[in-house]
């Protein structure tokens, strides 16, 4: 079965030896993903911003694999205050529309910087 995978090229990813995204046949994972750019967090502290650059982050690796949005099956986040539920909420809502992945939302101890509210993984199944 082929394998596929998408780097962003964080310094995580070569530092933990794991990619952005992954295909194997029609299901495709992508990794926790936080808000950084050129590996600082972005908008530290505001939890619908980092949901919304998070998704788009995610977004554009589902897009390397020709898949988007409309493929994902299931999102699960991580957040460091459960009260955060609302603003992430509403990003989720706006970047997925009517799709409705069947979400998780769980709360964490801490994420890999004390600036992140949220990070997000998803699963997604596209035709082979």
């Amino acid at each position: 079965m082929d394998r596929q995978e998408v780097s962003t090229g964080t310094k995580w990813e070569a530092e933990f030896g794991y990619a952005r995204a992954v295909q194997v046949g029609d299901t495709i994972r992508v990794a926790g993903t936080t808000a950084v750019d050129d590996g600082e967090p972005v908008a530290p502290g505001d939890p619908y911003e980092q949901t919304r650059y998070a998704l788009e982050t995610i977004g554009d690796a589902l897009d390397e694999l020709e898949a988007g949005p409309a493929d994902v099956l299931s999102t699960t986040i991580y957040v460091v205050d459960f009260e955060d539920w609302e603003p992430i909420g509403g990003a989720h809502r706006e970047f997925f529309g009517e799709i409705r992945p069947a979400t998780t939302l769980l709360q964490v101890d801490a994420l890999p910087d004390p600036a992140f509210r949220v990070e997000i993984e998803v699963t997604a199944v596209v035709p082979e």
